[in-house]
C-alpha cells in the first residue's frame, strides 16, 4: 500500500472517489440538497489543474483499482481531498496518504499545514497529530453554501 502521484487522465476517476466518499461520509452532517450540489457527477477544471499542480497522492486497491486520493496545496501549505471510497474504508488507504503529504510538506520545508476538515472528519486529522484551531464555515461554491468545517493546523 504504497501512494503513487496521480496522473491527469484519472482525473475523472478521482472526482468519482471525492464524490462517493462525501455522499457516504457527510449524511450525518450536511442536509441531503447540499451534499447533491457539492458532489456533481460533472469534473470541475480547476481539479485537473490540482491534479497537474500538486503533489497528488492515489492509493490502489488490488480489487478496485484506485480507491483513496489526496493532495499538499503547495501554494497554500494545506492538506486537501483525503478521501476513500466507502468500500475500502478501515484498511488504512487515507492514513498512508497523509504520511506521503506530511513527508511532501517536509521535504519542501514547509513548518506548518493547515486544512478544514468536515465535521466527521476531524478525529482522523486529530489522530495525525492535528490540533485543531476553531470551527468555522468554509464557503463552498459548488455547494452554494457555507459549510460547517473544523479549521486544523500541524506544526512540522
Amino acid at each position: 500500500m504504497t501512494p503513487r502521484l496521480a496522473l491527469p487522465h484519472e482525473a475523472a476517476d478521482l472526482w468519482r472517489i471525492r464524490n462517493l466518499a462525501i455522499r457516504d461520509g457527510c449524511q450525518s452532517v450536511y442536509p441531503p440538497e447540499v451534499i447533491a450540489a457539492w458532489t456533481p457527477d460533472a469534473l470541475p477544471s480547476g481539479y485537473f489543474e490540482a491534479i497537474k499542480g500538486n503533489p497528488f497522492y492515489v492509493i490502489d486497491d488490488p480489487e478496485l483499482g484506485a480507491a483513496a486520493t489526496g493532495f499538499l496545496d503547495i501554494k497554500t501549505g494545506s492538506v486537501e481531498a483525503i478521501f476513500t471510497l466507502p468500500a475500502c474504508n478501515g484498511k488504512g488507504y487515507a492514513s498512508a496518504i497523509m504520511i506521503a503529504i506530511i513527508a511532501e510538506a517536509r521535504q519542501r520545508g514547509f513548518r506548518q499545514l493547515t486544512l478544514a476538515a468536515t465535521p466527521n472528519a476531524s478525529g482522523f486529522y486529530l489522530r495525525h497529530g492535528f490540533s485543531t484551531v476553531r470551527e468555522a464555515l468554509y464557503p463552498s461554491a459548488l455547494a452554494k453554501a457555507d459549510l460547517p468545517c473544523v479549521e486544523m493546523t500541524l506544526t512540522l
